[in-house]
């Protein structure tokens, strides 16, 4: 019997087989263009669409939670129906699916209800994303020496996605329920508040989600040093080795953004006049710096670090000694370059002396 393994994530959705290679990718929300007012965008149909300025999303997550079914059905329908995904009767094949921490009993029967009654799949499991991130690491960590599985029972996972980054201990192989800590910075607050910076500073991005969300990916970086890099993003180009610019995509020879250097005055007077670039300097570290200290915008969170020396800190010595050797990175948040090793930096005045070695370890992919 066939099992199709369902990460239902906020921003996107991953579904495959347990057989398959690779798992199928799709946003999981549904698009509409302001150039196109006939129809709607579904996942990846986005890629249809010419002109992506300007979109307005239609989310089926809101704050982290699954609340508008009707949206997430007709996701879902779309992708059930995928060539890639349909190969099977699905009253013959279960379903593994994620659901989001400290979930609600009404969305779980509401999944439930969905899946068996709409979908008629067999069997359902639902588990929260870090149990299957603790299931790979379990089984990708091997003895080369005598070829023998070494199972960490012991581990804690930092799991930063969309809305929330969640740290959820693991002890003996159990998630400790009561110890898991939740902060309120996710992938969305950081390109919400790097719209509001670019519109302030530059030009106004505030209906550019799409190309802003691209941005972020394409330029930002978590500082090792923040005040350093903040120094340096003062000087002028080329000295300043931070400084990038943003070639906007036009839709028509472009539908991505191009990252290049600053150009000179002779450059300047040479490119095109339809080329729009957004200068990102110190915004490059200053937006993702709010997941070490939301505090900077006005959020009353603890920051990823602090967060993490107080959940290890809530444990005896021998154990916490197991977490800091086992920290496992999951969640599209924790791609920033150089975030393990800031992670690394900020616990490290902070873990007791009882402590000798942190781990960190990257399983998002």
């Amino acid at each position: 019997m066939a099992t199709l393994i369902l990460d239902n994530g906020a921003y996107e959705i991953k579904v495959g087989y347990t057989t398959d290679e690779n798992p199928l990718i799709i946003p999981n929300c549904i698009y509409k263009a302001k150039h196109v007012r006939t129809r709607s965008f579904i996942g990846d149909l986005i890629k249809e669409c010419k002109d992506l300025t300007s979109l307005y999303y239609m989310l089926p997550f809101q704050r982290g939670f699954l609340t508008n079914w009707d949206l997430e059905k007709q996701i879902w329908s779309y992708m059930f129906s995928k060539p890639d995904i349909k190969k099977v009767d699905y009253e013959d094949c279960n379903v593994i699916i994620t659901e989001p921490y400290m979930n609600l009993v009404p969305i779980q029967d509401a999944m439930d209800e969905i899946l068996f009654e709409e979908f008629q799949f067999n069997r359902i499991s639902r588990v929260h994303p870090s149990d299957l991130s603790f299931a790979k690491y379990q089984a990708e960590k091997v003895d080369t020496s005598h070829l023998k599985l070494i199972p960490e029972k012991d581990c804690i996972i930092i799991d930063s996605g969309y809305s929330f980054t969640h740290i959820i201990p693991y002890v003996k192989g159990t998630r400790i329920d009561q110890a898991v800590c939740r902060i309120n910075v996710g992938g969305k607050i950081l390109t919400n508040h790097l719209k509001e910076t670019i519109s302030y500073r530059q030009m106004m991005m505030m209906s550019e989600t799409y190309v802003v969300n691209q941005m972020k990916e394409d330029l930002c970086y978590v500082s090792l040093d923040f005040n350093d890099d903040l120094k340096h993003s003062r000087s002028n180009y080329p000295e300043n080795k931070i400084v990038r610019e943003y070639v906007l995509p036009d839709f028509s020879t472009r539908q991505r953004g191009v990252v290049r250097y600053p150009l000179s005055k002779k450059q300047l007077k040479e490119q095109s006049d339809h080329e729009q670039a957004v200068k990102m300097n110190n915004e490059r570290f200053s937006i993702p710096e709010l997941l070490f200290n939301p505090t900077d915008v006005g959020f009353t969170e603890m920051g990823i670090g602090e967060a993490l020396v107080d959940v290890c800190n809530r444990f005896p010595s021998e154990i916490a000694c197991n977490l800091y050797a086992n920290i496992l990175l999951t969640g599209a948040t924790c791609k920033f370059p150089g975030f393990a090793k800031r992670l690394l930096r900020e616990i490290e005045p902070d873990k007791p002396e009882t402590v000798p070695f942190c781990g960190v370890f990257d399983v998002t992919e």
